[in-house]
């Protein structure tokens, strides 16, 4: 048996938020090493996973220069992970912390080397399986991300001066990487301040920015990685933004000084009893009709020329919202955040409105489905669009590591 074949043998285990949060609310040395043999397994596990995905493709798209990129990075992961010994000191840890944190940075280019890759192959295969290979590897991503990071966090917090084990977190406080009270309002009004912020520096001081509303249950509160939802309420806000932008200027044109302010952007909080739902309603036009079937598709069709050569313009991705350098307006000062590992996709959540990668939509639902929640759009040509978000309310689903198509099929 190879040592790839080794790795692939062991079956990924799946964690939840709650989980995440209850080990790391009684933090003692013993489960800080224990956590970081979990790390230790689980990281190249799931790693091996995906290289053995990417050895399945065909040939003449593994070959490909951006997936063969991917595939060296993680095989290179790999070989490093695998030679870890057993972690039993907190010197061990902080070694591991090392490689941990190498990792992370060395494979920011994966997003956008992933997408070239795939929209340069989307003649050599079927579309619907290049995206379930997407969806699939991204989401894996995502998993390794949060477990990295959370280790990453718990070692700096057991680390501190200021740690001591056993004291009682104030309900504003992280458990490593998890916000225990993730309030649903504070999320919609940091994006929107970074959204607006965003819109007003791509498109002139002079623009008119629409009005965004809240509405519903504004008190509403739930445990979740921080930056998971504040990349896909941002993505979702930053479409209807500019949506309702460009269809303003088109109707005001040319402008005058009586033009009607453009009609605002609704966000609705619903908090029900497992579930905490947003949706957010725009009047920006809706969807074109023949670009609904490429909607949450990563190979994008007749527009992937377009979208791979705005990619080559974004060549390193993380994973949230959270490095957009215009920190100041996202009012967070007010939040004890850990430390950030590079961990955004702070390239492209601030990249400019304009600059279509065709990735916001089809990488929100990835996060949104991640944590067992789910990202649908209504659209009405010619009026708006309606955007529905729903998440756990109780942070106890499990992660999930396969897409719902392939939970289908079993």
């Amino acid at each position: 048996m190879s040592g790839l074949d080794e790795w692939v043998a062991r079956e990924a285990r799946p964690i939840s938020l709650r989980q995440l949060m209850v080990f790391g609310r009684s933090l003692t040395e013993s489960r800080l090493i224990s956590s970081a043999n979990y790390v230790r397994t689980e990281l190249p596990a799931r790693v091996a996973h995906r290289l053995r995905d990417m050895q399945q493709l065909p040939y003449v798209v593994v070959t490909n220069p951006h997936i063969k990129e991917v595939y060296d990075l993680y095989y290179s992961a790999l070989n490093q992970f695998r030679k870890v010994k057993e972690i039993k000191t907190l010197e061990d840890n902080d070694k591991l912390c090392e490689i941990i944190s190498q990792n992370l940075k060395g494979h920011l280019p994966v997003i956008p080397k992933l997408a070239m890759g795939i929209l340069e192959c989307g003649g050599l295969m079927n579309p619907k399986e290049l995206d379930k290979f997407m969806n699939t590897i991204l989401r894996s991503r995502i998993s390794r991300r949060v477990i990295a990071e959370q280790h990453l966090s718990l070692t700096e917090t057991f680390n501190s001066p200021y740690f001591s084990p056993g004291a009682k977190l104030s309900e504003s406080d992280f458990i490593g990487e998890v916000f225990i009270r993730c309030s649903a309002s504070d999320v919609i009004q940091r994006c929107a301040k970074a959204v607006t912020a965003l819109a007003r520096s791509t498109n002139g001081p002079d623009v008119v920015i629409p009005e965004i509303k809240i509405l519903g249950h504004h008190d509403a509160s739930f445990p979740y990685i921080l930056g998971h939802i504040e990349y896909i309420v941002g993505e979702l806000l930053r479409n209807s933004v500019q949506a309702v932008i460009e269809r303003s200027q088109k109707q005001s044109f040319p402008p005058t000084g009586s033009d009607p302010p453009p009609p605002p952007i609704e966000v609705t909080i619903c908090e029900a009893q497992e579930h905490v739902i947003f949706r957010i309603s725009d009047r920006g036009g809706g969807i074109p009709r023949a670009e609904l079937p490429y909607m949450w598709s990563f190979s994008k069709g007749p527009n992937s020329k377009h979208q791979l050569q705005n990619l080559g313009q974004v060549p390193r991705m993380a994973a949230t919202m959270q490095e957009l350098h215009i920190q100041d307006e996202l009012g967070r000062a007010d939040l004890k955040t850990p430390t950030v590992y590079q961990t955004s996709l702070s390239s492209l959540s601030s990249r400019p409105p304009n600059l279509r990668l065709g990735m916001g939509l089809p990488l929100s639902r990835v996060y949104a489905e991640y944590w067992a929640g789910s990202l649908h759009l209504h659209s009405l040509e010619g009026y708006g669009v309606d955007a529905f978000l729903q998440i756990s309310r109780l942070g106890n689903k499990n992660e999930q590591l396969v897409t719902r198509a392939s939970m289908d099929s079993i």
